[in-house]
């Protein structure tokens, strides 16, 4: 059973001041014993609540605290603060002024607003302090945390996806340089999160922090588990790339960005950096490769995290909520996700037959092509896979440009062979220009021929 506490420090001192009177409240005195038993009881020593020593008490205050608890009870011995409000110098226009600004700019400090007003001559310079103008903010609702974490006066809830599966987050976590060889080289770890159950479906070390990163964890984690229906990540162009964009849209995944400049809406991916930074990456040592580093990424989930008790799952675990969502649904199609990894671009085919694919050079035979503007493919799925043109319906392929063998092969015809006879049509410019200026005719100009 819960113990009865005071509710608070008033009534924590209404019943301190109860108890030291209490044995005078309920007896009857001859006249001139009161006054003894006050005298009597200021001589001893008492510990108020929240005093680190003991005190006497003065007979007027003991006579007072008799009083007011006969004429009305417990209440009547709680302090009474002695504050009368906040900003009690500024006049009520004074007053607007200050609550106008907040309103206006929520991100300005109470020590900035109140310099700037001073600097202005609109306030004096002891008319007030910054924490009795943080108190006024305080009183009117319009304290600067809510106002600026909340992106307005609207209360940040907690909330979650309904099941594994709904949604995934995915965010990059910058972790100790690696020392290789002697050269310093960045850290990025890169995640997945499933939102209901905390459990990571994806979680890789990399050098980089770019968008071709992002969509081989996400391919990796499609082939693992089932499709989530929302992906939800940051706004930071690793993420915001028409690939993974049109990627999405063409598996049926809702792709989802916070408010810019919202970190706490992704409270759940930066709570599990934290305990990835203090579990793992901060005891890294000196591992000199990213394959030691993924090792040690996929033992601490295994090992730890994914069977430990989660806080935010009432003390579940990751791999206990996630469970019921392994094996359910159908894998995804190599086929589809091909399909959905495509990438289609406009290029013009250069004169010696090549074009540029991700800065390589790739080669046509089809000498006719050349100069033409045609539609490159290439799947960011394998890229061992060469791309190919996509012309007039056809699918045409493309190979690596080999300038040593180009300069023993012969030359591909630019257009197909024409075996048919070159028949004579007559073709003469300048002489029609002459019929013209005359005003003679094609037929007259025949008949003058000998």
């Amino acid at each position: 059973m819960d113990t009865l506490t005071p509710k608070d420090h008033a009534e924590a001192v209404a019943l301190f001041r109860a108890e030291v009177i209490g044995s005078l409240t309920r007896r009857s005195f001859a006249r001139g014993e009161l006054a003894a038993e006050l005298r009597a009881l200021s001589e001893k020593k008492f510990r108020p609540p929240g005093a680190d020593c003991t005190r006497t008490i003065s007979v007027p205050t003991l006579e007072r605290w008799l009083y007011a608890y006969k004429g009305g009870g417990l209440d009547a011995l709680r302090p009474q603060s002695r504050a009368q409000g906040h900003a009690l110098e500024l006049t009520a226009d004074q007053r607007e002024l200050l609550l106008d600004i907040r309103r206006e700019h929520p991100s300005a400090s109470a020590a900035l607003i109140l310099r700037t007003l001073v600097a202005d001559g609109r306030l004096q310079q002891a008319q007030l302090t910054d924490p009795t103008l943080r108190r006024h903010y305080l009183d009117h609702g319009l304290d600067r945390v809510p106002l600026r974490d909340g992106a307005g006066r609207k209360a940040r809830l907690r909330w979650e996806a309904d099941h594994p599966n709904a949604l995934w987050q995915g965010d990059v976590c910058h972790g100790p340089a690696l020392v290789i060889n002697g050269v310093h080289k960045p850290l990025r770890i890169h995640a997945l999160l499933d939102d209901a159950s905390r459990y990571i479906v994806a979680l890789e070390a990399h050098h980089t922090e770019r968008e071709v990163d992002m969509l081989a964890l996400f391919v990796g984690a499609l082939r693992r588990h089932q499709r989530p229906d929302g992906l939800y990540l940051d706004n930071g162009s690793t993420y915001r790339g028409d690939a993974l964009r049109l990627a999405c849209e063409r598996l049926g995944i809702t792709l989802l960005h916070p408010r810019r400049g919202d970190a706490p809406a992704r409270g759940k991916i930066e709570r599990f950096w934290r305990t990835l930074r203090q579990g793992c990456l901060d005891f890294l040592g000196s591992v000199t490769s990213l394959h030691e580093v993924n090792v040690r990424l996929l033992a601490f989930l295994d090992q730890h995290y994914h069977g430990a008790p989660h806080g935010g799952l009432m003390g579940r675990a990751p791999a206990t909520v996630y469970a019921p969502a392994h094996g359910v649904g159908e894998p995804i199609d190599e086929t589809a996700l091909a399909a959905a990894l495509t990438v289609r671009s406009r290029r013009r085919v250069r004169r010696d037959t090549t074009v540029s694919v991700a800065g390589t050079d790739w080669e046509l035979d089809q000498g006719f092509l050349a100069g033409r503007v045609v539609t490159v493919a290439h799947c960011l799925l394998d890229s061992t896979t060469a791309p190919w043109v996509e012309y007039e319906g056809q699918r045409i392929s493309l190979h690596p440009v080999d300038p040593v063998r180009n300069a023993r092969r012969p030359r591909p015809l630019r257009r197909p062979a024409d075996d048919r006879p070159v028949r004579h049509v007559p073709f003469d410019p300048p002489t029609a220009l002459v019929d013209r200026a005359v005003g003679r005719t094609r037929a007259a100009r025949k008949e003058q021929r000998p």
